[in-house]
């Protein structure tokens, strides 16, 4: 049900987007509101894939913890003498948040009589977590092979608790370079400003000078060879690519983010979707106060 709403409001937020894009193309294209308008229109149809990932993060985040719990109450059961396939369903009716859903599925897979490493498989296929996905072939791999599956439950418990460990202490530690990245990115806006506004409006009399020099003939060339016509470049053509490449900065260095503070590139993509509206805006907002 979830997932259905938020891929109708993802659907709805990409025809906005394309709908304004295409107005303010017809309509602002030359003028100052453009890139505003086009930062709008990327924050309206970036915005519920944004929040999708953030719930979806949140939810794996959840649901490791969870499993956690799930392991340990598996691991006193099966300790007691209790086989795994019985504390499954003793444990059913336990509270374990977000994964309750799947702890019951599992337990009433197992009670219909379908095979526990069928169960588990669907299990961890619906769980969508590399970590629950690990573990859970350890368990049924090694309850299909027998011996002591007590130790080997005590010992996946140990693993994911580990696991859970080493992502909260990574995350602890990137945080800094996070709030690093951020900081570097919004100096190399600052300095794009200043070229685009601060020294590209002196181009003009910096061509005057050369033409004048132009007339010594050791002199070489001007700036009017920027353009491939020969036409002198206006301080508006020479700033035109500044944008683009601001925003190609803000979307890797997003991607570059993500993956040293959570150890994936996806997860960088709400960090680049941040970065490519704050350029954008910044600059429109730039142009509309000293333009």
């Amino acid at each position: 049900m979830k997932t259905s709403i938020f891929t109708k409001v993802k659907l709805i937020g990409i025809i906005s987007a394309t709908l304004i894009i295409i107005f303010s193309s017809i309509f602002f294209l030359k003028t100052d509101f453009y890139y505003f308008i086009l930062g709008t229109a990327i924050f309206i149809g970036g915005l519920p894939f944004f929040i999708a990932l953030i719930i979806e993060s949140k939810d794996v985040k959840e649901k490791e913890e969870m499993f956690l719990e799930f392991a340990r109450d598996l691991v006193e059961g099966v300790r007691a003498g209790t086989p795994i396939s019985k504390s499954i369903a003793n444990i059913r009716s336990k509270d374990y948040g977000i994964l309750n859903l799947y702890v019951r599925k599992l337990a009433n897979q197992i009670a219909l009589g379908i095979p526990m490493q069928i169960a588990f498989q669907t299990f961890a296929r619906d769980a969508r977590s590399k970590t629950i996905s690990r573990a859970i072939t350890i368990i049924s791999e090694s309850e299909k092979a027998g011996g002591r599956i007590e130790a080997i439950l005590e010992s996946v418990a140990r693993s994911v608790a580990q696991s859970d460990k080493l992502k909260k202490e990574r995350r602890a530690s990137m945080y800094t370079m996070v709030v690093q990245g951020y900081i570097i990115f919004l100096i190399f806006i600052v300095i794009m400003l200043v070229m685009q506004f601060k020294i590209l409006p002196i181009a003009p009399s910096l061509n005057m000078a050369s033409e004048q020099v132009q007339e010594n003939p050791i002199s070489t060339g001007s700036l009017s060879k920027i353009l491939p016509t020969g036409k002198t470049a206006t301080p508006e053509e020479l700033a035109r690519p500044f944008i683009w490449l601001i925003v190609v900065q803000g979307f890797f260095i997003g991607l570059v983010i993500g993956k040293l503070s959570e150890g994936k590139v996806k997860a960088g993509l709400k960090h680049s979707f941040i970065l490519v509206v704050i350029s954008l805006w910044i600059n429109a907002g730039a142009k509309l106060f000293w333009g």
